[in-house]
């Protein structure tokens, strides 16, 4: 039931993300696209297309947080490896993830920016909010830096809402980041409080994780939920996941939904191979604020993750913000191509049934 329906969108946001942890490597090494160049192509987009003079748009800052804050996701020695890299001037921890003289410190604020984002959320400061933050966190594990990744930015968050605001409400995860979010699943894996459902692309290089029957454990069964697409997804079919996510988060009843907001399917990513324009990420935003405002009274927190082509990257975020701010949106001439013989709707059929069918047992409505 919607109820006192508060429109300002709050945007998390910190000249330090546009231009510390920069990778120490040129391009065209994989390492090389997680880059302060990601945020200051956004912010300058924005200010571009006059965002930041819409009344409904408020600038928020990060948090100031402790290490303290990093231990409710993280073990000491994980810390301790990130901090004793950094002050060592930064190097290569493992074959997907750089340290740069400045690492620990952006890292503990992108931390902050998710937490302040969620705790201005539920405080109904903003009614949605967007995390403008990096380095991305949702392949970060306990003890491991993962995947461009070095805090659990949004595990993170959660578990300071659990701790420390004695937050212990349901809330739910929609990850459409191109990449299954093997980290933030591992989080919650056996947590019935938290539904974690991912939207990726079905990849044969990990294709150990992230399958429609990874479904939990313990009283978490049936709490995460996989719907992995095939590549070349266009935008005429990614968006049949609601069909099965639809009546789920009507079920669960979450009183926050958080979106990892990875951009890295959309057509000329250089690290994914879905074809999604601008406009899937309107629709998408689109159908999930009508949702939100019938369930938790439209409190979304999105946390930027993936998405490394400097072109499309920042039009896929406007095209979150308009959708939120119910504007009309228009893809970008850059966008229309043609991808109409590209059809996966065969595939991604055949997955729902499959999916329906084994999250049955833990679903009513299905």
């Amino acid at each position: 039931m919607q109820k006192n329906y508060n429109p300002l969108i709050g945007l998390i946001i910190d000249d330090d993300f546009a231009k510390k942890h920069d990778p120490p490597y040129p391009n065209p090494v994989f390492l090389s696209y997680e880059t302060p160049l990601r945020i200051s192509v956004i912010l300058n987009y924005f200010e571009r297309m006059n965002l930041f003079r819409n009344e409904r748009i408020k600038k928020l800052s990060p948090r100031t947080i402790e290490e303290d804050i990093l231990h409710l996701a993280h073990s000491q020695y994980h810390i301790d490896t990130i901090k004793r890299l950094t002050n060592f001037g930064g190097g290569i921890l493992s074959e997907d993830v750089f340290i740069a003289p400045d690492t620990y410190s952006i890292a503990k604020k992108a931390v902050g920016g998710v937490i302040e984002a969620m705790v201005s959320v539920l405080e109904n400061k903003v009614k949605q909010a967007f995390a403008l933050v990096r380095p991305p966190g949702h392949h970060a594990f306990r003890e491991e830096a993962s995947g461009l990744c070095i805090f659990n930015n949004i595990a993170t968050a959660i578990f300071y809402l659990r701790e420390k605001e004695q937050y212990k409400k349901r809330i739910a995860i929609i990850d459409i980041d191109d990449h299954y979010g093997d980290g933030l699943a591992r989080y919650f894996y056996e947590d019935p409080s938290v539904l974690y459902f991912s939207i990726h692309e079905f990849d044969f290089l990990e294709g150990d994780v992230g399958f429609i029957s990874d479904i939990g454990a313990g009283d978490g069964r049936g709490t995460s939920i996989n719907f992995p697409i095939p590549m070349y997804t266009t935008d005429e079919d990614f968006l049949a996941f609601f069909d099965v996510i639809t009546p789920i988060l009507n079920d669960f009843n979450p009183d926050l939904i958080v979106v990892p907001a990875g951009f890295d399917m959309y057509f000329a990513d250089p690290v994914g191979n879905i074809l999604l324009t601008s406009k899937s990420y309107y629709e998408f935003t689109k159908r999930l604020l009508q949702l939100a405002k019938q369930i938790c009274d439209g409190k979304i927190v999105f946390s930027l993750e993936g998405g490394y082509n400097l072109i499309g990257l920042p039009i896929c975020c406007y095209a979150i913000i308009s959708a939120l701010l119910d504007e009309k949106f228009s893809s970008h001439p850059y966008e229309e191509l043609d991808f109409s013989g590209r059809s996966k709707i065969r595939e991604i059929t055949k997955i729902k049934k499959s999916l329906i069918k084994t999250l049955r047992p833990f679903w009513d409505s299905l």
